[in-house]
């Protein structure tokens, strides 16, 4: 079985002293790590036909799940809108609202659905079999083909790519690059499919989707090759000290915006499912705080808002703090 590796030494391993103090920090009862209430959702509303003269636009629908409107093209990428990730319908964490923006079979025609990596909170079996037939297009990382195939899509629908591979799609150039993370859907095939993040370009607009990923210099690499971008979508959320290899702080997802050399930032990765021990709501105000003391523009739209890029102000009300 081929099996994959990061571009620098990446342990994900844990230690005995660090799984007791897991264990610890599970029973604990004065961190809210979920919301005390309903959040926020907008509906989304698809527009009824998409011009290459409109303003380019994303969608998010928690956790890492958005849709990119980028002239005249939809591409939704991790599309997790499943109710818990988990192999089983029954156990695991619970979305925090299942009242979704917008239905799996209510999304208008899709020109790629692109998956970053197979993780459960990003491989979702049930939004893909919900949404297959929205699309006639798959982009994914090596081995990701195998996983779709099992759900009925056709082998020739799908495209692997591995990284720096690039990718001419309908007047658009997608570019599969490097993160720091791993795979696995299963005790005994880990890393066995590549994880990667993405880079979008059109002819006006540039959008990086980080992934899941550890801090590292594959960011520097990206935004060396690839930068400057319009929109950076990055991870923020289900981060520990003791993971910190392959979930950034943070703190660290704001310098690897700039590594990219982004404009505007949107932290994803939060929001939907507790998958650590901080709170919540922990990673919006430490990324915000750490955004405006470095002057990155952030945008922190609620689940469901969508955010019109090139338009000068971005949604920034703190929605979070009234549950």
């Amino acid at each position: 079985m081929t099996k994959y590796e990061n571009q620098v030494p990446t342990s994900a391993s844990m230690s005995f002293s660090s799984l007791v103090s897991m264990l610890k920090d599970s029973m604990r009862r004065s961190i809210e790590r979920r919301p005390a209430g309903d959040i926020p959702v907008e509906k989304y509303e698809p527009a009824e036909s998409l011009h290459v003269s409109d303003h380019p636009q994303v969608t998010w629908f928690g956790h890492s799940a958005f849709l990119l409107e980028i002239e005249g093209h939809r591409l939704l990428f991790d599309p997790m809108l499943g109710n818990r990730p988990s192999p089983v319908s029954w156990a695991g964490t619970k979305r925090y609202s299942t009242n979704l923006p917008i239905q799996p079979e209510d999304f208008p025609a899709l020109d790629a659905i692109i998956i970053s990596h197979d993780h459960y909170d990003h491989l979702d079996y049930s939004s893909i079999r919900r949404l297959k037939n929205k699309t006639q297009r798959f982009i994914v990382p090596l081995g990701v083909r195998r996983r779709l195939i099992q759900l009925g899509v056709p082998s020739e629908q799908i495209t692997e790519h591995n990284w720096w591979d690039e990718l001419s799609f309908k007047g658009l150039t997608l570019a599969c690059t490097p993160a720091r993370h791993f795979s696995g859907r299963g005790l005994l095939d880990r890393n066995s499919t590549l994880w990667c993040s993405w880079v979008i370009a059109g002819q006006e607009t540039k959008v990086f989707f980080s992934g899941d990923s550890g801090y590292g210099p594959h960011f520097k690499e990206i935004g060396s090759k690839y930068g400057p971008f319009d929109l950076t979508l990055m991870e923020c959320g289900q981060y520990d000290e003791r993971w910190s290899n392959i979930h950034m702080m943070p703190e660290e997802t704001v310098q690897a915006h700039l590594d990219v050399r982004g404009g505007l930032l949107i932290p994803i990765h939060w929001a939907a499912f507790t998958l650590a021990y901080h709170a919540w709501n922990e990673p919006v105000e430490r990324i915000t705080k750490a955004a405006h003391a470095l002057n990155v523009s952030i945008a922190t739209p609620k689940i469901g808002e969508k955010v019109v890029l090139h338009m000068g102000a971005y949604p920034s009300q703190p929605w979070w703090r009234s549950n």
